[in-house]
């Protein structure tokens, strides 16, 4: 994961410091923040999953092609997943439990068309993303004894879409000094789950993601 991420930051990093990143026109910048993220779909017992925190940040370019108009592709860290909302989930052999939580780790890389007048921007675009690890947290009791525990560790990759295609938009505020904070959210096209994980309790499930940010645009006006 390490090298994935030095590797994608240092292509950036490469053209922020090329001849013509000193123009007006160009801008490398930092950011991180904060994800509130779940799964959305056709989910089975889909009240169970719950929102949960992880952290989000990276570097990003900034294109500029006029006054208002720019193009801004970004690689990121970012940290999704859910909660188990610790109910019960009657079944024909019992009434089963689920307690802890998922982390999807994932390379995020959105490019976005951004539209900025007198400081405020919106922003818009496709995204593709990377599913680096998944580290599972989960008892599972069926009436009252426990019957699966993951412990705390990394799940077996070969049941899931490890490409996603997605999109986002949001909106924020950028000084002329190029500190910005920004809201956003983030969707996915395609299921996270190949057909038979987790006996299909994932099934069509997709990434939903809330992110809100802080950054700096350096260079330029």
């Amino acid at each position: 994961m390490k090298k994935l991420l030095l590797s994608a930051a240092g292509a950036l990093l490469a053209a922020a410091a090329a001849p013509s990143a000193h123009a007006q026109g160009l801008r490398f910048g930092v950011k991180a923040g904060a994800n509130l993220s779940n799964l959305a779909g056709d989910l089975v017992n889909q009240d169970q999953y719950k929102n949960r925190w992880g952290f989000q940040g990276g570097v990003m370019l900034n294109f500029g092609l006029g006054d208002i108009l720019s193009i801004q592709p970004e690689v990121l860290y970012s940290q999704k997943g859910f909660k188990y909302a610790d109910q019960q989930i009657t079944s024909p052999i019992g009434t089963f439990r689920n307690t802890g939580s998922v982390r999807y780790d994932y390379l995020d890389v959105p490019v976005l068309v951004r539209v900025r007048a007198a400081g405020v921007f919106f922003e818009v675009g496709p995204q593709y993303s990377y599913l680096m690890n998944v580290s599972t947290d989960r008892t599972q009791t069926l009436n009252g004894n426990v019957v699966g525990n993951s412990g705390s560790g990394t799940s077996n990759l070969d049941n899931v879409r490890r490409n996603e295609l997605g999109y986002v938009g949001g909106l924020g505020y950028q000084a002329e000094n190029g500190v910005m904070l920004g809201v956003r959210y983030s969707g996915a096209f395609t299921d996270f789950a190949k057909d038979g994980y987790s006996n299909n309790e994932f099934r069509n499930a997709r990434n939903s993601t809330f992110q809100a940010y802080v950054g700096v645009l350096l260079g330029g006006k």
